[in-house]
């Protein structure tokens, strides 16, 4: 019996271009990540494990702890608003629910550094917010809101709130209504409905959506940079300054290697809660 070849030359351009421009760059980290930095910078290809070590040092593991920690109240706010936000959306007429999409990504037509300077208009001390609470009366002294941690906060929600939109959407709109309507004829109220019928249904999008957010805050280091102001760092800054700054290319790969396997860790996780609920009732059961 002849096998059908076709699915396989199909798939070759992108698994060439996956493995040459991701693959290929992550063994290349892990392998610097084990030689020693050169005296005036560079690398020197004497294999050590202290770069590895170095990672677990209490004032670098404090920056990743620091970094998973904000990555994760994003991520968890994020998929709060944006399940909300999914839920309205899919409870919406069919014919309305396109628009209301479009409008959820529109954010992502502009530039990432463009959003972020947005808040900085906006929370700065002479920026919109301060100008609206002075216009309403308000004259005390407003706390500070840019560069601070809330404000790198909200910046990783707005600019990453979006993927969970979508996340949370697709299961939702996949969902059989008559299932709701026998809930609710049987007696139960709305949040027993809510609770037992929709919300175990629609947890591999909340999954996605915190791990889309979390992978892609923790590694940033463009948002704390503009609404942190170099306050505090994230690891993504520390692996930024270790690159570019420090010129410690052994030691950032270090860090980035570190970061990958959380990621992937992570993304193995949610992976593994997709094929189970993939395996049990999935999206729908009409």
């Amino acid at each position: 019996m002849k096998t059908d070849r076709r699915p396989l030359v199909l798939i070759s351009p992108a698994l060439l271009w996956l493995f040459g421009l991701m693959v290929v760059p992550c063994l290349l980290i892990l392998v610097v990540a084990f030689f020693r930095r050169g005296v005036y910078g560079g690398i020197e290809y004497t294999w050590t494990l202290e770069n590895i070590a170095l990672v677990f040092d209490p004032l670098y593991f404090g920056i990743f702890m620091k970094s998973a920690a904000i990555a994760g109240l994003a991520a968890g706010i994020a998929c709060v608003l944006g399940y909300a936000a999914a839920y309205a959306i899919a409870s919406m007429p069919r014919r309305h629910q396109p628009m209301l999409l479009f409008f959820a990504v529109l954010p992502f037509w502009s530039n990432y550094l463009v959003r972020s300077y947005a808040w900085i208009v906006l929370l700065n001390r002479e920026g919109l917010i301060a100008n609206l609470a002075r216009w309403i009366g308000f004259d005390g002294e407003l706390p500070k809101m840019l560069y601070t941690e809330p404000a790198v906060v909200i910046g990783l929600i707005y600019n990453y709130l979006p993927f969970v939109i979508l996340s949370c959407y697709a299961p939702l709109s996949r969902l059989n209504p008559e299932i709701a309507e026998a809930s609710r004829d049987l007696g139960a109220s709305a949040w027993t409905t809510f609770r037992r019928i929709t919300l175990p249904r629609t947890v591999v999008g909340i999954a996605t959506g915190f791990v889309f957010v979390f992978v892609l805050s923790i590694g940033n280091f463009v948002t704390p940079a503009l609404l942190g102001g170099g306050q505090f760092q994230m690891i993504g800054n520390l692996v930024y300054a270790q690159f570019l700054t420090a010129n410690d290319w052994p030691f950032g790969a270090a860090l980035s290697m570190v970061l990958i396997i959380i990621m992937l860790g992570l993304l193995l996780l949610q992976a593994v809660i997709t094929e189970r609920a993939s395996g049990g009732k999935a999206y729908t059961d009409g």
